[in-house]
């Protein structure tokens, strides 16, 4: 699974060591995020969306590939799916219950319909039990193009600014100790993340549970704390750009860039005996409920009686969203090991 075997221990540790920088890292990366974007006089969407958002889903990418390689498609897809749930209704959950998040139209209009979309083209890829090499590079191709894409149009979209005669200097003055906080920040999630993530997923492992299971759960869980830990930061701030983006981000590297990455490397195809690629529950359970909750972000953030201006995520519906999640991962547990 890419992770070597521990003693008992030594995971306690791992865990206990993996939090505490966790709680470290996370402040100093969405400080140095939120001063970079003021330097580069960008959307705090953008960065979230770009610097946070795949900068934090670099654990799910490490573990996706060599989980691939190692011939365990079900950590790979159940690690990459796991987490796009985990990042909607747990870390949403938890950074609105902090402090209710603001939701500009153009992020619910579209950043949660195109989650749904690219749900569904996932879908249509694994549906056949099997994803090829050429179905990878369409899923790298669009991620390559909407990137971009997006950016741009959240650009267009943002509130406007006046501009002074002093910001080009400050900016160019002020954007080497941002870029440092951000480096040495994300480096510490994604070190300390794989820390705790390797005691945990040994310790599962000993209790003999399936690789969907753990990558669901564990896995996904674990390789999500940086985007958790800086949600939670950004929250505490405020700062609820930098929360949406780093979940629209996220998920769309995730569903797009890590997957494909992983399968482009180990195509998924059934076995010479007739054994399936993966689970029948990631394309019957997983992917469904990813398109369910990506539409939530248009349901719940859309502010439906004047649809032109911000809608806000209040906590009841920030509870919707951990209770679905509560409720998912008790269906995942009994249909792998109560079955």
């Amino acid at each position: 699974m890419g992770y070597s075997e521990i003693p008992f221990w030594l995971s306690i540790v791992f865990m206990l060591a993996g939090l505490a920088a966790i709680a470290w890292s996370s402040d100093a990366f969405v400080d140095g995020s939120a001063a970079l974007a003021r330097a580069l006089g960008v959307s705090p969407f953008v960065i979230g969306m770009v610097v946070i958002g795949f900068g934090t889903s670099a654990p799910e990418l490490c573990v996706s590939v060599m989980s691939g390689l190692s011939g365990h498609a079900n950590l790979s897809l159940g690690n990459a799916y796991g987490s796009c749930v985990f990042n909607i209704a747990v870390i949403l959950g938890f950074a609105a219950l902090i402090l209710p998040l603001a939701v500009r139209p153009a992020v619910a209009l579209v950043a949660g319909p195109g989650l749904v979309v690219l749900s569904a083209l996932s879908f249509l890829m694994l549906r056949d039990g099997s994803c090829t090499r050429f179905e990878a590079s369409v899923l790298i191709g669009a991620f390559l193009v909407l990137l971009p894409l997006y950016c741009w149009f959240d650009q267009k979209t943002k509130p406007s600014t006046p501009a002074t005669s002093d910001d080009a200097p400050a900016r160019t003055k002020g954007l080497a100790w941002p870029v440092v906080k951000v480096v040495v920040g994300l480096a510490g999630l994604v070190a300390s993340s794989h820390i705790l993530v390797w005691g945990a997923v040994d310790f599962a492992r000993s209790l003999g549970v399936s690789d969907l299971v753990i990558g669901l759960t564990i896995v996904a869980a674990g390789t999500s704390l940086p985007e958790l830990a800086s949600a939670v930061a950004s929250a505490r701030r405020g700062e609820n750009e930098f929360v949406l983006g780093n979940i629209i981000g996220s998920n769309l590297f995730n569903m797009l860039a890590v997957v494909g990455l992983a399968t482009v490397i180990q195509p998924l195809v059934p076995g010479a005996d007739g054994a399936a690629a993966f689970s029948p529950y990631v394309v019957g359970r997983d992917l469904p409920f990813v398109g369910v909750l990506s539409l939530t972000i248009l349901v719940f953030g859309l502010n439906w009686k004047a649809w032109r201006t911000p809608g806000v995520v209040t906590r009841w519906k920030a509870s919707l969203w951990l209770a679905s999640f509560a409720a998912y991962t008790a269906l995942a547990l009994w249909q792998e090991i109560g079955r």
